[in-house]
């Protein structure tokens, strides 16, 4: 027997055994490195594609090292580094008059002056603006950050909004107004409970709001589930807040449900009616400020398919 036979013979004799001791278990990875080398050595490639370990490294290459039954194994060279170039930071371009439709920044808000001398007509006067110009798309843009160090001592609200909670009509936005501008109430069906009323007259009586807008708007849901008479937990005490409003609603052809899109508009129009005529019956702050001129009272319906506005001054 020659020397390459007698060292093949003696590794695959010491992996037997191994494999014998260990319970029939694999052999580890490092063995089978091991006999790799020594099959290379020995000339028992039959010029098979083998992976080089380092003797002075624990860690494996994936190096492939082809050998060939007439040359010495001989390891491939490393490749090249690869040079990751480095990426230069983003650069994050400055708004334009076409990224927001209106190059105004309004960083300002209303100090006491300004929401003392503002008339209720004037007040009214800001809101419509400020629908008209998101309706456009030229809705300011606004520098919060100031705003906020600018209120966080004191706030000059013109107006106060009571609305639903529906998450298409916010007040702030559809108005475009900033921070420490508006007073906002919102609850589903937009009704007025005495909290509520009494949150109004905080906001015009105490801190000087100039209008009060009821806010209804098309497609509300609580509306329909007034139409359909819903029952479901304490949802039904805001169906039943709203029930009134479909009782007022009488000539109207075809079924009184949400079905009918035409018996569901008028129920809208008739609950913010209904809730203008509540806050002046039900609270005698806000009736002798509307008669002395010191506040106005409007009822509005927000089209949700477009963003407008329209207000009703009703009496």
């Amino acid at each position: 027997m020659n020397r390459n036979a007698e060292l093949s013979s003696g590794l695959r004799s010491g992996c037997l055994r191994l494999r014998k001791e260990s319970g029939g278990r694999l052999i580890s990875g490092a063995l089978a490195l091991l006999m790799a080398a020594g099959l290379a050595a020995c000339g028992h490639t039959n010029g098979g594609t083998y992976y080089a370990s380092s003797t002075n490294s624990v860690a494996m290459s994936t190096t492939p090292i082809v050998i060939s039954p007439s040359t010495p194994a001989k390891p491939a060279p490393a490749p090249a580094e690869a040079s990751t170039p480095t990426a230069a930071p983003a650069q994050i371009p400055a708004a334009s008059a076409a990224d927001s439709g209106n190059a105004t920044v309004d960083a300002g808000v209303i100090d006491k002056a300004t929401q003392s001398t503002m008339t209720p007509d004037a007040a009214f006067e800001r809101l419509a603006e400020g629908n008209r110009r998101f309706v456009s798309g030229n809705s300011l843009r606004r520098d919060y950050p100031a705003q906020v160090k600018a209120t966080a001592t004191g706030q000059y609200p013109f107006a106060v909004v009571l609305s639903c909670m529906d998450s298409r009509t916010s007040p702030e936005i559809v108005f475009d107004q900033g921070l420490g501008d508006l007073f906002v109430v919102r609850v589903a069906g937009n009704y007025a409970t005495a909290d509520i009323i009494g949150s109004i007259e905080y906001a015009t009586r105490v801190s000087g709001a100039k209008v009060v807008v009821v806010m209804g708007h098309t497609e509300c849901g609580a509306i329909k589930g007034a139409c359909d008479k819903i029952q479901l937990g304490n949802l039904t005490t805001v169906i039943n807040a709203l029930q009134p409003a479909v009782d007022d609603v009488k000539d109207v052809q075809g079924d009184r449900t949400s079905k009918n899109k035409k018996f569901v508009q008028l129920v809208t129009e008739a609950n913010v009616r209904r809730t203008v005529a509540k806050l002046r019956s039900d609270s005698p702050i806000l009736r002798e400020m509307e008669q002395a001129g010191d506040i106005k009272i409007v009822g509005a319906i927000n089209d949700i398919s477009t963003g407008t506005v329209t207000f009703f001054d009703w009496k």
